[in-house]
């Protein structure tokens, strides 16, 4: 067999994991956070009494701390506040 036929691509083929490869960089969609942390927000409006266990809840606030670290601070803010009212109305109820 000749070179050719047991290197397909030849040398056009890049090297993805060496030097000169490009770091991957993750871009969030804010508008599917917000989709997401309104939709979070709004299964706690919706309860009448806490719907998550203590593990849940500290999962769910730990993804709107993240999650909201993708949006403007102002913006993160006033979520963080809303979940948090939220969740002051579910521990009284």
């Amino acid at each position: 067999m000749s070179r050719n036929q047991l290197d397909l691509f030849g040398d056009a083929t890049p090297d993805l994991f060496g030097e000169d490869a490009a770091p991957v960089v993750y871009r969030a969609d804010p508008d599917r956070i917000r989709r997401r942390l309104a939709k979070l927000i709004a299964e706690a409006r919706a309860a009448q009494s806490m719907p998550w266990n203590a593990e849940q809840l500290r999962n769910r606030a730990a993804m709107l701390r993240q999650m909201g670290s993708f949006l403007p601070e102002e913006e993160a803010a006033q979520l963080r506040f809303e979940f948090e009212q939220e969740l002051e109305r579910l521990k009284a109820a």
